[in-house]
């Protein structure tokens, strides 16, 4: 038997350029930091996966350079 994973669609705007971006994450990426560059202006985006307490899939993006 095959596990399916589930991939939930994000969309969120670029921090720098504000250009709009789909990612797909994975629901076992919950706690993982990245960075993804904009298709648009390439800078780097700092991505962060998460679930909040209704265990809905939250991604926070920012900066490259944010902390």
């Amino acid at each position: 038997m095959h596990r399916v994973e589930l991939l939930n669609e994000q969309r969120f705007s670029c921090p720098y350029c504000g250009a709009n971006i789909v990612l797909l994450i994975n629901a076992e990426d919950a706690g993982a930091d990245f960075i993804e560059d904009c298709q648009v202006c390439c800078q780097p985006i700092r991505c962060l996966v998460s679930f909040d307490q209704n265990d809905e899939m939250v991604l926070t993006v920012m900066t490259g350079d944010e902390a």
